[in-house]
């Protein structure tokens, strides 16, 4: 008899954490649709500052300090990770310490919820949302501003796919340490700003000093700054900034699963 029911319990445990995990993802899911403040910062905010910086006419014309390019070109890369920054940063530590500050995940942990099935929800639900601002910023960059899609499709998407799982991981860490929203809205703006330098808000990577960029490179977001716009103008994506990205991926999502606290 024990030998019969082993194989009906080992497929049944999967199966009902499966059914578990898809009910956190949609009840998740509805809580993000409430969250207008959320969908404002990840997909208006990249778009906005696209459009101004689109509006300056010297933006418009070639520039030889970046290889003649223009300014716009350069900045479409940068307004892809703003999205990234404003939802793994911004908007997701403060649901998830808001879920902790009230005790709901205190309650989640005397049920067959696991940490990773919330950290995994709503790294799901704002990794699309970042998705959707990345495929915006590029239409309105191309239609407003002629700016070329990126010619080497497959590395754009590899660069991409990394930037957006270091960028929820960092979230997640973030949202897996701090006991409140007060302190994940801190933590969440200490990081923002140098998370926004390194992406070339103020001043694109490959126009920094040499000295700077390399130190920028070793960070998640200037690595993907640099692949990302190699990629975009029809290169593959430098090994050593995508093994930078992989390696801060694994390293900050290995990070917040271990350090998850219920309470």
């Amino acid at each position: 008899m024990s030998t019969a029911t082993a194989p009906h319990t080992a497929t049944a445990v999967p199966a009902a954490r499966a059914s578990v995990n898809r009910a956190v993802l949609k009840a998740e899911f509805t809580l993000f649709r409430r969250e207008a403040g959320s969908l404002v910062g990840i997909l208006l905010f990249p778009v906005a500052l696209l459009v101004i910086l689109g509006s300056i006419p010297s933006f418009r014309e070639a520039d030889a300090g970046l290889g003649g390019i223009r300014l716009i070109d350069a900045y479409v890369p940068v307004t892809v990770l703003l999205g990234m920054i404003a939802g793994g940063i911004q908007s997701m530590p403060p649901i998830i310490t808001g879920y902790r500050e009230r005790g709901i995940l205190r309650r989640m942990s005397a049920t067959p919820v696991r940490p990773t099935a919330v950290l995994g929800a709503q790294m799901g639900i704002h990794g699309v949302a970042v998705l959707v601002s990345v495929a915006v910023c590029l239409a309105v960059g191309r239609i407003a501003f002629d700016v070329a899609l990126p010619r080497q499709l497959a590395g754009y998407l590899l660069a991409l796919l990394l930037s957006v799982v270091v960028s929820l991981a960092l979230g997640a860490l973030i949202a897996s340490r701090a006991r409140t929203t007060k302190i994940s809205n801190a933590i969440g703006s200490i990081v923002f700003f140098p998370a926004m330098f390194c992406a070339g808000v103020w001043l694109p990577v490959q126009a920094m000093p040499d000295a700077l960029a390399h130190i920028v490179e070793l960070t998640p977001f200037g690595a993907a700054a640099q692949a990302l716009n190699q990629a975009a103008a029809g290169d593959w994506p430098t090994w050593s900034h995508l093994l930078v990205l992989a390696l801060w991926a694994v390293g900050l999502t290995g990070a917040a699963a271990r350090w998850f606290r219920w309470e």
